[in-house]
């Protein structure tokens, strides 16, 4: 091994008190060094090993503060804690532009100083910088040389949630985490994303509706369809697996050869404005799995829209339950959240949903109460716990006052307060097993032809209010700890 090293000559640091300016700096040095390994990469693969060690970093945003400067208390985002330098590494600005535009604004704003736009430390992999130019990085042993011997490779030992989770350790030079992920973090999730899902991360929008039934998504095509066709509604394409898009109402969309684990659908507007709709299938793994890495495109909400088992005599199956808390017994997340970190509702969502559901079944006050009940949603990880003894659970579900059970909404509820995106649940009741009502196919077939349709719809109306909500509003205060990043 040769102990020299070819890096890009990105030049020092600069200085911006324009946030466009600082953007398109961060663009053009994640170009260089995106660029710089991909050519370097192409030589080596067709030429063998290079000479000299490969090595490009990530650009990076530094702000340097003295002032306790008193900030706009209704914010949730925008400033640090207290005075000192705070740094973050940056991938994809041409994906990331709006966000880091606002982000980077703010902090301008609010301390009237410059930030710092220069090449971090921290190494860029080459496996992240060839997949935006569709090339593959062979496995290990298949190239003519060992790749880590000459470029840098995804290193999961720096690669993790320490910032949201809230134990992060600063570095040698005592800066501050500034945004909640390292770059590195994001452009693993990013891999994952376009892997369990079959589109690119550019097509997300920034409100995520999440089910685990695939009968959401004809019903969400056909809703996509009457859109494109009409030119008032403001939306301008749909998405589907295999990143097809289509602008025309009635055009086909080839069925995909390979169905991914969680296939994504994106009804898109400009500025991420549009609907995302994910079926993660069943189970707190997917719904961990999907929020984890859809978490680092900072969705501005993300609702959970599925099936559940109603545990009250009193309710009906089609019956809907808006969820004002949860019991949490899915266990995926307990080593990084806690069971005893209490999961807010968020007001801003519960409104938005129960006036969706007034919207949609014309009823409205007491009246509501006939179709929908607000109460504890419970979330296991066994979906065939009415198999064993059922004593334990039903005792659990009776002192936590639980009106339905799933596997998936605490999970993306909790992981939304993990990540600071705001959250919130309306399932609708497809079984009650406590009460002899099974989940046959007689009934299934009868519930969902009745029943899907007015239920997506509920959603999509409540993220259509939720987008026109200010941002300032929406991103709410209780999902930000004492010692917060400033970016969302």
């Amino acid at each position: 091994m040769t102990d020299e090293i070819l890096s890009p000559d990105a030049g020092p640091a600069q200085r911006f008190t324009d946030a466009g300016k600082a953007v398109d700096h961060l663009a053009a040095l994640y170009d260089q060094a995106a660029a710089f390994l991909r050519d370097h990469f192409l030589v080596a693969m067709a030429e063998g090993r290079p000479a000299t060690r490969i090595r490009a970093y990530y650009p990076e945003i530094r702000l340097t503060t003295s002032s306790f400067a008193q900030i706009d208390s209704r914010l949730s985002f925008g400033h640090v804690p207290m005075p000192g330098v705070y740094a973050a590494t940056i991938t994809r600005p041409d994906l990331f532009r709006n966000y880091l535009l606002q982000q980077i604004g703010q902090l301008i704003e609010n301390y009237e100083t410059h930030v710092e736009i220069g090449p971090s430390d921290t190494p860029m992999p080459v496996h992240f910088a060839v997949a935006n130019a569709g090339i593959t990085v062979p496995q290990e042993g298949a190239a003519s040389f060992i790749l880590r011997d000459v470029f840098d490779v995804p290193d999961l030992t720096t690669t993790n949630d320490d910032i949201v989770n809230g134990v992060y350790q600063p570095g040698l030079d005592g800066a501050g985490p500034l945004a909640p992920f390292t770059a590195q973090r994001v452009d693993y999730s990013l891999a994952r994303l376009s892997h369990y899902t079959a589109t690119d991360a550019e097509h997300f929008q920034n409100h995520v509706l999440f089910t685990n039934y695939q009968f959401y998504v004809s019903e969400f095509e056909a809703y996509a369809r009457r859109m494109l066709a009409d030119p008032e509604s403001g939306y301008t394409s749909f998405v589907s697996t295999g990143n097809v898009e289509i602008t025309d109402p009635v055009a086909e969309i080839p069925p995909s050869p390979k169905m991914p684990q969680m296939p994504s659908y994106h009804l898109k507007r400009p500025g991420g404005g549009g609907i995302s709709l994910v079926n993660i299938g069943v189970g707190p793994s997917n719904a961990k799995t999907a929020t984890d890495h859809i978490a680092v495109l900072r969705p501005h909400a993300w609702i959970m829209v599925g099936h559940c088992a109603g545990l009250r005599n009193s309710q009906n199956l089609g019956d809907f339950v808006l969820a004002h808390a949860y019991l949490r017994e899915d266990k995926v997340l307990d080593d990084d959240l806690p069971v005893w970190v209490p999961i807010p509702a968020l007001a801003e969502i519960q409104v938005a949903l129960e006036e969706a559901v007034e919207k949609e079944t014309q009823l409205e006050g007491y009246d509501l109460k006939r179709i929908m009940r607000t109460g504890t949603v419970a979330t296991l990880d066994n979906r065939n716990w009415e198999l064993r003894d059922q004593r334990g659970p039903v005792q659990r579900l009776s002192q936590s006052r639980a009106v339905a059970l799933d596997m998936e909404s605490a999970t993306i509820a909790a992981n939304g307060f993990r990540f600071r995106v705001p959250y919130g649940t309306l399932l609708c009741i497809s079984d009650k097993p406590l009460h002899g009502e099974l989940k046959l196919p007689g009934m299934a077939t009868d519930f969902y032809t009745t029943q899907v349709g007015r239920h997506l719809m509920i959603g999509i109306r409540a993220m259509e209010a939720l987008r026109d909500m200010p941002l300032e509003r929406l991103h709410s205060r209780k999902l930000r700890s004492f010692d917060e990043t400033a970016f969302l």
